[in-house]
């Protein structure tokens, strides 16, 4: 999607507001203007598993209902952790989300199966970052960014935190270009969100591993309500792929996976790359590593077969028919 039919979606204009900076949670885009959610879209989904267990206000009720309480989830992130705003938290160690991607990134960091991570962070757009701490600390509970100004005192902490800021001028979104610099600082071992729902280029990720002579691990995040000839690109490019509240994705991602990790909102993951980058989630890396990539494998806390802890849960890997669907999968209203 262009920026520009996101801004008509919201029905404002970028250059009317001093700082702005568009979310999206439960379906609706958000927008923030100086701490403050100024405009929100229609949400269309009246269950998600993960909200409704982050935020226990959101419920099914009408969707008018379930607006006020985006707004109010939302409003909490930048009250409670400084989201959109100057006072934003910078560096957490804890697990936030069972499967989330910036969860493992920071295993992935620490365990030195990758050198570094392109994320990106409200405020400063496109950052990479070797830090564990740091990129959990720009990825908890951030539910996916689609466009950001500057904010000079949040950009100057990242690099006061030997973080690197791609577009400190401009606070552009632009994964490439980032993938692209990390190679140029010399990083070899890096792992790249992409947003599925604006368009990043993931051919280009392949181009630039035989550039630099680098691996790049590509996680694709956001992914809800993105269309099939998207979806064709993800599945030929991404190492894994968070499902959010798709059902194609599901469906056609899903059949061709290695391995499906949870039910409600799978993440799905596509190549021997991307089990080798999970396996640092993992209390058994090797488990993962020997998996056979011409079978499929679900890995839930809610069927049987070989224990492993996640993060620090307890999940249970066995041979499995993907996709696995779920009743607890979003629902939209009805």
């Amino acid at each position: 999607m262009k920026l520009e039919k996101l801004f008509e979606k919201l029905e404002i204009k970028k250059d009317d507001f001093r700082d702005l900076h568009i979310t999206r949670m439960y379906s609706s885009f958000v927008a923030v203007s100086e701490g403050k959610v100024i405009k929100m879209t229609e949400p269309f989904l009246e269950y998600c598993p993960l909200a409704n267990l982050l935020y226990h206000y959101i419920e099914k009720f009408d969707s008018r209902a379930i607006k006020e309480s985006i707004k109010e989830a939302v409003e909490e992130k930048i009250s409670d952790f400084g989201y959109f705003t100057a006072e934003r938290e910078l560096s957490r160690k804890n697990i936030a989300i069972p499967y989330g991607a910036s969860e493992m990134l920071m295993y992935a960091l620490k365990k030195k199966e990758i050198d570094s991570a392109v994320v990106v962070c409200d405020g400063a757009g496109t950052v990479i970052t070797d830090k564990p701490d740091i990129v959990q600390g720009i990825g908890a509970r951030m539910n996916g960014l689609f466009y950001t100004t500057p904010i000079d005192k949040l950009i100057k902490n990242l690099e006061r935190n030997n973080c690197y800021v791609v577009f400190p001028e401009t606070a552009d979104i632009n994964q490439i270009s980032g993938l692209e610099k990390a190679a140029e600082l010399g990083y070899k071992k890096i792992a790249v969100t992409i947003n599925g729902y604006m368009g990043d280029d993931l051919a280009r990720i392949k181009e630039l591993e035989k550039k630099y002579n680098i691996s790049v691990t590509s996680l694709a995040v956001c992914t809800t309500c993105i269309d099939e000839k998207r979806i064709k690109k993800i599945k030929e490019h991404a190492d894994l792929v968070w499902s959010c509240a798709s059902g194609s994705i599901r469906e056609i991602i899903g059949k061709k996976a290695i391995l499906q990790v949870s039910i409600g909102i799978p993440v799905f993951v596509l190549t021997k790359k991307g089990l080798d980058f999970i396996s640092s989630y993992s209390s058994n890396k090797k488990v993962f590593r020997d998996l056979n990539i011409k079978k499929q494998y679900l890995l839930s806390g809610n069927h049987k077969g070989k224990r492993i802890n996640m993060g620090k849960f307890d999940s249970y890997l066995t041979e499995a028919k993907l996709p696995v669907r779920s009743e607890k999968e979003p629902r939209p209203l009805t």
